[in-house]
């Protein structure tokens, strides 16, 4: 296991350390929640336009209640593991750029989990509707996960599990939604 750690931690450093100080800023925009809410309402219109209003109700239940299991599940592990994130890290603290610090644990990331729930969640349910989507919501969840490496405050493992963690989540609840709206004779 200290050989994984190890070498999580040279793969952060290398990645950290592609960074530049004039790019600090917008990496800190891409992994700011606010900043997405506009990309959250055009989700919300793609699912609007492509479900009845019924399945519609059903497949916002689930989405709420994925996500909030994705976040709660993340912050149990960070506590439960309570590996400390690279900016608490004192063997790294020479070594990497420090552009944003958190909270002292990090295992698993929460960003990650949540993009990568959204991805998966949403990109199942609209696969068929928008050939495109799937694709697109990935690169924004690898784009919105890999923010957290350039910041300092999660490992590559880190983002790697919670992008795991998310994606399997969002499987079970578009599966569990789906499921629903068919026994309730809903169509899409």
């Amino acid at each position: 296991m200290d050989e994984i750690i190890q070498e999580d931690k040279k793969v952060f450093l290398y990645l950290n350390n592609l960074g530049d100080p004039s790019f600090d800023q917008l990496w800190m925009l891409i992994s700011s929640t606010w900043i997405w809410v506009p990309l959250y309402i055009i989700f919300l219109y793609f699912l609007y336009k492509n479900y009845q209003l019924r399945s519609l109700v059903f497949i916002l239940i689930f989405l709420a209640l994925g996500a909030t299991v994705s976040d709660q599940l993340a912050n149990v592990f960070k506590y439960g593991v309570a590996r400390l994130r690279p900016c608490h890290d004192p063997s790294l603290e020479h070594y990497m750029r420090i552009v944003k610090c958190g909270g002292q644990y990090g295992f698993y990331s929460a960003h990650a989990s949540n993009t990568f729930f959204l991805a998966s969640y949403l990109g199942i349910l609209l696969k068929k509707k928008i050939k495109w989507f799937p694709y697109a919501i990935f690169v924004w969840a690898i784009v919105v996960s890999y923010s957290r490496i350039y910041l300092g405050v999660h490992f590559p493992i880190d983002v790697l599990v919670g992008a795991f963690a998310g994606s399997l989540l969002g499987v079970i609840f578009s599966v569990l939604a789906q499921k629903v709206i068919n026994k309730q004779k809903i169509t899409p």
